[in-house]
């Protein structure tokens, strides 16, 4: 599963002279790499991850480019109150969808992607397309602790914007640092190790992440909390790291619940999707853990449901069901909400949800339902709307920035993962996190509805 690129230094600029040089978006540099570790002219070497090194356009700051907060496709209603004036969190979510009154604040990094992808199109159809991309609210991912910085950065920009236009503010985010993560795949090993005192380390992340959401009590922050990791401890506790991981994960997760919820960070805990607990054996247990660990963190208020489908591929509500889908009557993630709500509330969860539909433009394009790597002939999907048609949906949203690779195809990389290896994953890949330009174009091209 993709997770978003680290934001970390910049390598120096190669002479012009050097005759051999990695393409824009290609490998330049990372352990064990032998190739090129020069660049293209107009491009630079970025570091992402101790493992990969990619080409890049140009060397703009990461919030060097200005984004609109008014998303046309997201459905907002007027309001007249200025951005700001509370000088402290507030304590008592609203009773309401939280989405709802609200700009959501575009990622000026996602906007500097694809601004520098959109500039490698040649068509001016597709090109303008893909531009478009950029006034779509995606989500930000926090995959390192060295990255909680820029929370504060596009809070600050946010509050700014907010104020000036008369709207309120808020901001998506992904907490998405547990120690051992992804514990039953390889492409997203995270920074922590729960033998290097990871669980402490963590707990860290968390405390910095809200430190920085305090600054900024005028800005509305809705959070994804730790895609993949308690659905890993439903379906996965054969795999050895996370039977190990399991004490950590739930102590982890709890802890990102109380701690968020003092400086009311809306939360949803992910869920999967519909092809992993939603089988009919897979629900109930899902429902029990989730609860559990609502009650153990204290019923915490701003925890408001879960989130389906992060980075996946699968219909809000499909015409009809994939093939690869045959025996499980929960064949889209309606369906799966729809069986899941019920056991949520009668334990005492919040049955609300978001939907990721970011690439799920295209069906029936899979080879089996649990192929999740650059699936080939993906496309953007439903742009993100409060007009979900069921009442247990908050918004479908764009959690996966499109462009963003989901793991590397490379099967000598330390990341390799045998999904990004086959036949219906798109490569040559990158790492996980670092742009695939081709994989961009191709969801730009299949996108439905069209851009």
């Amino acid at each position: 599963m993709l997770k978003f690129a680290a934001l970390l230094s910049l390598a120096s600029l190669i002479p012009a002279f050097v005759e051999a040089v990695s393409p824009v978006y290609g490998q330049c540099g990372g352990q064990g790499w032998s190739g090129d570790t020069t660049c293209a002219s107009g491009s630079t070497c970025v570091v992402s991850n101790p493992y990969y090194s990619q080409c890049l356009p140009g060397a703009a700051s990461p919030s060097s480019t200005p984004a609109s907060t008014v998303n046309p496709t997201t459905t907002i209603k007027p309001t007249t109150t200025s951005g700001g004036g509370s000088t402290t969190p507030t304590t008592t979510p609203d009773a309401g969808n939280p989405f709802t009154g609200y700009s959501i604040y575009l990622s000026p990094y996602y906007a500097d992607e694809i601004t520098a992808a959109a500039a490698l199109i040649s068509d001016s159809t597709q090109k303008a397309k893909a531009l478009s991309v950029a006034k779509v609210p995606t989500f930000t991912w926090f995959d390192v602790i060295a990255k909680t910085p820029q929370l504060g950065t596009y809070l600050a920009d946010a509050s700014s914007q907010a104020k000036a236009a008369g709207t309120k503010a808020l901001v998506q985010i992904v907490v998405y640092d547990l120690p051992d993560r992804d514990c039953a795949a390889l492409a997203s090993n995270g920074e922590f190790s729960i033998a290097n005192n990871g669980l402490a380390n963590y707990e860290q992340y968390i405390d910095q992440l809200v430190a920085q959401i305090k600054q900024y009590p005028d800005v509305r922050v809705v959070a994804v909390i730790e895609p993949d990791s308690l659905a890993n401890l439903v379906t996965n506790l054969n795999v050895a790291k996370c039977a190990n991981a399991q004490t950590a994960y739930k102590a982890g997760v709890t802890y990102a619940m109380q701690q968020l919820n003092t400086v009311g960070v809306y939360m949803y805990l992910d869920a999967g999707h519909a092809g992993w607990l939603g089988w009919s054996a897979n629900l109930a247990p899902a429902a029990q853990l989730f609860a559990s660990l609502y009650t153990a963190a204290g019923s915490p208020k701003f925890v408001r449901g879960l989130a389906t489908n992060v980075a996946n591929y699968n219909a809000l509500s499909a015409s009809s069901p994939d093939p690869i889908t045959q025996g499980n009557s929960n064949y889209d993630e309606l369906h799966y909400i729809n069986a899941l709500a019920p056991m949520l509330s009668s334990q005492g969860f919040p049955a609300h949800f978001i939907v990721d539909q970011g690439r799920s433009g295209v069906q029936n394009i899979r080879s089996q339902w649990g192929d999740w790597c650059n699936v080939k002939g993906a496309g953007f999907g439903t742009r993100p709307t409060l007009n979900t048609g069921s009442s247990l949906i908050d918004s479908i949203v764009w959690v996966k920035p499109g462009g963003e690779c989901d793991g590397t195809s490379n099967s000598s990389s330390p990341r390799y993962d045998a999904h990004c290896g086959q036949s219906d994953a798109a490569q040559p890949a990158p790492e996980a996190g670092t742009w695939f330009q081709d994989y961009f174009a191709t969801l730009v091209k299949n996108a439905s509805p069209a851009l």
